[in-house]
């Protein structure tokens, strides 16, 4: 059985070559400005859209026209109308389901990356041949398995990566044990597991605050335009960039360790998006005033818990759970795992601030420990009761 792999390695180009990248990168942009106005005209004065067949038909002239997409790969070209025809796509499937969200011109700062989908490049001795750019140095940290079905070159900054995307043929891991772990994510601790164990938070952001508000302040005081600004705005997506990888590192590992060791890792099935959502607005009914909703509080928790990174650690264990073969990735109901007793079945009241769990039973454990045994206990199927009596 095959599965698509993607590997990400980072490009080290030459001047020259940047340059080349970087002009590439604005020629593609152009043309997906140019491909979505096209389809918005034609709707507005015919009431029919297009399709990527008929666009794709139009490139010969366009380079005619044109004569620097001469200078680009074929395929990177129709690979930019491909995603109009996805943009629109999506958007109609938005539709159907009442949302909204019409496509968007990009602009250069936001268009980062163009693809060869099929031809135009290879891996040689080191070195990563593209069509129409050249030989590129790139930094091979590790073997590329299977075949490369598709080239993206992505910007990020001022640094330049590559992601091949190839078919590979999964290979069955089995884990140390056959057993099942519950696991409670949290803040001040990253995860807690149904076995006592602690995964720290390291909390890359919270160290880097500093840093980052110092450029960030630097950052506003330069003028726009400004060859300054650029340099500072590069050091911020930098700074931001490091707090990112720092927190994919991380959680790699872990989510590895995880994967490597349990049969069954279970979480609870919980929404970050809608746990850092901001504070309410609150309104006296008589005055109409604003009144105090702990604005300031909440908006600290949402970037601790953002901080944590808990959807990126799921999906981790998912992804190598599935590639595993032999390993599964469960989640259960969150209600009241952190106020039912699992020593006992019963319902122990705690307020947030209270950290450690005391039940009239005789249970005395961590209150996050305590939910991840109730986790584990939930998608066991079995009541607190009959696992308390085996």
């Amino acid at each position: 059985m095959s599965s698509l792999k993607s590997y990400k390695f980072r490009l080290y180009p030459t001047r020259t070559q940047t340059e080349k990248l970087e002009w590439t990168l604005a020629r593609c942009c152009e043309l997906y400005n140019a491909a979505l106005q096209e389809r918005r005209e034609m709707y507005t004065y015919t009431g029919k859209g297009t399709t990527y067949n008929a666009q794709a038909m139009q490139l010969p002239e366009i380079k005619e026209i044109r004569e620097e997409y001469k200078q680009i790969h074929s395929q990177v070209l129709q690979d930019v109308l491909r995603r109009v025809d996805k943009a629109f796509k999506a958007f109609f499937k938005r539709v159907k389901v009442g949302k909204r969200g019409f496509p968007r011109f990009q602009g250069r700062n936001h268009y980062e990356s163009f693809c060869y989908p099929q031809a135009g490049f290879s891996l040689e001795n080191g070195r990563l041949e593209l069509s129409k750019i050249g030989h590129v140095k790139i930094k091979l940290h590790r073997k590329v398995h299977g075949t490369i079905k598709t080239c993206t070159l992505k910007r990020e900054g001022a640094c330049w990566y590559v992601c091949f995307s190839c078919e590979v043929e999964s290979v069955p891991r089995t884990p140390y044990t056959d057993e099942a772990v519950g696991i409670d994510l949290g803040i001040s601790k990253l995860a807690t597991l149904s076995t006592g164990d602690v995964i720290e938070n390291p909390k890359h952001y919270r160290q880097a605050e500093k840093r980052l508000a110092k450029a960030q302040q630097a950052l506003s005081r330069k003028k726009r335009g400004s060859k300054r600004r650029k340099k500072a705005v590069q050091r911020v997506a930098r700074l931001h960039r490091k707090v990112r990888n720092q927190r994919n590192d991380y959680l790699h590992q872990w989510s590895r360790r995880l994967v490597d060791t349990y049969e069954t890792i279970v979480f609870e099935d919980i929404a970050p998006t809608n746990l850092s959502r901001r504070a309410r607005p609150r309104q006296d009914e008589e005055t109409g005033k604003y009144l105090p909703n702990g604005a300031s509080a909440k908006s600290g928790l949402n970037k601790s818990i953002l901080d944590a990174g808990w959807s990126q650690f799921i999906a981790f264990c998912e992804y190598k759970a599935e590639n595993a073969g032999t390993v599964q990735v469960a989640k259960v109901d969150p209600r009241m795992t952190s106020q039912v007793c699992s020593g006992c079945g019963s319902v122990v009241k705690k307020e947030l601030s209270e950290r450690w769990h005391s039940c009239e039973c005789g249970t005395e454990l961590d209150r996050d420990h305590n939910a991840s045994i109730n986790i584990k206990h939930r998608w066991l199927g079995r009541s607190l009761q009959e696992t308390q009596a085996s």
